[in-house]
């Protein structure tokens, strides 16, 4: 029987608080090589990221 899980990131990954990357705007951009993705804090408090 598995565990349920705790929801806790694993130790071994950086964890950066979506605030960080916004500071305080609805929309990002977020250039990753040649793309630029957007990144947006939507009304509902969700976070979608698109090309």
């Amino acid at each position: 029987m598995r565990r349920p899980s705790t929801g806790a990131p694993p130790s071994d990954h950086p964890v950066i608080d979506s605030r960080d990357l916004l500071r305080g705007q609805r929309e990002i951009l977020i250039r990753h090589g040649d793309r630029e993705y957007r990144l947006r804090h939507t009304r509902n408090d969700k976070l979608i990221l698109t090309l």
